[in-house]
């Protein structure tokens, strides 16, 4: 069987759930502490954290039950294809050059890298899938409602549609929109990239076969939106559609509004992606801010380190612009 996902962190965590709870936790977490007004965090508060997060895990791994499989059939394809030119047909130049702007907010020399690591492995991938595939190799893929795993499906079934087939059969895993934990909680879950590893094999019972015509329907959809080829995909009234660049700007100012005068960009970034919930990724949010900065509604009175991303600044709203109509 071979796995199909659609972002670096869902084919990292489904990878570990294959053997996650198998034999004796080892321990070994790592933590980040990060305070909201930006100030380093303390040894003490540092281990602290440390302690609980070791604790939590553990946890997590003793109540885990192994997928069982093999990482070698996990596949991941992390293009972003809800954002910029999707007009090729196999990713090369034009999503490179996509990959190389949204990763513009990290350091230069780390983006460009990021980029072309990311382009080269789904190349990489791509070409391994088929050779399978063709072989007869049955195929599961996980996808959900988020813009770039939806925009995952389709493109995947685009490809499959293109080698031809005959193929094996094809099965799908779509995320539930919601769940309610063990105690009576209701849980949003975006995207399979924020599972726990020891999450993953609750969803098998969720599988289902892909019919032929569900196939087509969905390569002949991606064949839509590559003639429509917009700057944005995104998922409104329940469909798969082209988007202005501009679709989320709203959210993102609605979050300036409520801040300070000057205020952390990070924060606002934070805010605007848990808040509403919007399915895309923070690189995105920057990118629109860096467009409010060039059009003079927002001023930069701080730059972030050399080894951060641009968003690790405070910036400071312009006398100019009231940001109260966005509310």
């Amino acid at each position: 069987m071979i796995d199909i996902v659609f972002s670096d962190s869902a084919c990292g965590s489904l990878k570990l759930a294959q053997h996650y709870g198998s034999g004796s936790y080892c321990g070994g977490v790592g933590v980040v502490v990060i305070h909201t007004d930006g100030s380093k965090a303390t040894e003490k508060e540092i281990e602290a954290a440390q302690r609980e997060a070791e604790e939590k895990n553990r946890l997590r791994w003793e109540r885990s039950v192994p997928m069982g499989g093999n990482p070698a059939d996990v596949f991941g394809f992390n293009l972003a294809l809800s954002v910029g030119d999707i007009s090729e047909n196999e990713p090369g130049t034009l999503r490179r050059q996509e990959l190389e702007h949204l990763y513009s907010i990290h350091p230069s020399d780390v983006g460009l890298e990021a980029a072309q690591i990311l382009l080269q492995s789904a190349q990489d991938n791509l070409k391994t899938v088929c050779n399978r595939a063709v072989m007869g190799e049955d195929i599961r893929i996980w996808y959900s409602n988020q813009p770039d795993e939806l925009c995952g499906l389709n493109w995947f079934m685009a490809q499959l549609n293109q080698w031809g087939g005959p193929f094996g059969q094809v099965y799908l895993v779509k995320l539930p929109e919601w769940e309610a934990n063990e105690e009576g909680n209701i849980i949003q879950t975006n995207s399979w990239g924020e599972l726990d590893p020891g999450e993953w094999h609750r969803y098998l019972t969720l599988q289902r076969l892909a019919p032929p015509v569900f196939c087509q329907s969905c390569a002949a959809h991606w064949r839509v939106l590559q003639t429509e080829n917009a700057l944005l995909r995104a998922m409104l009234n329940g469909q798969l559609v082209s988007a202005p660049e501009t679709l989320y700007d709203d959210f993102i100012l609605r979050e300036i509004a409520a801040a300070d005068d000057t205020f952390q960009e990070a924060m606002v970034i934070g805010r605007a992606l848990t808040k509403y919930r919007l399915g895309i990724g923070d690189a995105w949010v920057a990118l629109r801010i860096e467009e409010m900065l060039r059009t003079g509604k927002l001023e930069a009175v701080t730059e972030a380190a050399d080894d951060m991303p641009i968003y690790h600044r405070l910036l400071k709203k312009t006398s100019n612009v009231s940001f109260s109509l966005c509310l």
